[in-house]
């Protein structure tokens, strides 16, 4: 009677083949729900990251010309050590990998794109490929 018991509790200490396959269906379905709300998740956390730096962008374009008197020539001009009107060396304002959106495509600035009733400067990304272009205002 013993040897049975213990016949028993051996033969039921693993599980079967189908119970583990319903395990992992139940967690490639999981998964396959999953992964198109990361994907979703991570293409507007680069939109929105894009949006943030070209109000980044814009908002240096303005120090630019506050400290300097004129808005810089392109964006290239944030990354380069300059003199003042009285000749003091003013380092950068930001580094060249900031120049660069979400999707490894530069920033675009135009100096002569003011808005008329703010006076600020529009600086924008084309945004994914195929996507919705997106500015700084």
């Amino acid at each position: 009677m013993i040897l049975k018991r213990q016949a028993q509790a051996t033969a039921r200490a693993a599980f079967t083949l189908m119970e583990m396959l319903v395990v992992v269906a139940i967690l490639v379905v999981l998964a396959g729900a999953a992964v198109p709300i990361y994907l979703n998740y991570l293409a507007n956390a680069r939109i929105d990251r894009a949006r943030m730096d070209c109000k980044l962008l814009a908002s240096t374009v303005e120090a630019y010309q506050a400290k300097l008197g004129q808005p810089p020539a392109n964006l290239t001009a944030l990354t380069q050590a300059t003199q003042d009107q009285y000749g003091q060396t003013i380092r950068a304002f930001i580094e060249p990998a900031a120049l660069m959106d979400p999707w490894n495509q530069p920033y675009q600035y135009d100096p002569t794109d003011i808005d008329p009733n703010s006076g600020k400067c529009k600086v924008w990304s084309k945004g994914p490929p195929g996507g919705q272009i997106i500015s700084s205002r």
